[in-house]
């Protein structure tokens, strides 16, 4: 009885062994261009800059730009453009959502 229980708990361990997959190098480079319904990638340039610099900047779409420590909501859009700002007045993120 003991060799049927070993020869089962292995043959279960290898079948849930094929099920699980790593996901492809191309892959993370295809889904992070398809999050980017807002062209966050286009700003990428104002990390680091204050959040002051947002002052002059004209964006068609949906604006957010997030004060250190501020409350927002909880809300999800990804055509929304969202600046996040740390406690020293600096852009650390730019993204959708």
């Amino acid at each position: 009885m003991k060799f049927y229980g070993k020869t089962l708990m292995l043959t279960a361990l290898l079948a849930l062994s094929a099920c699980s997959s790593s996901p492809e190098k191309g892959a993370t480079a295809q889904a992070t261009d398809a999050d980017d319904t807002c062209g966050a990638a286009q700003y990428q340039s104002y990390v680091g800059k204050p959040m002051s610099s947002l002052e002059g900047l004209r964006i068609e779409s949906q604006v957010r730009a997030i004060p250190y420590n501020s409350a927002v909501t909880m809300d999800f859009n990804l055509r929304r453009l969202n600046f996040l700002g740390d406690s020293d007045d600096k852009i650390i993120r730019v993204y959708c959502g």
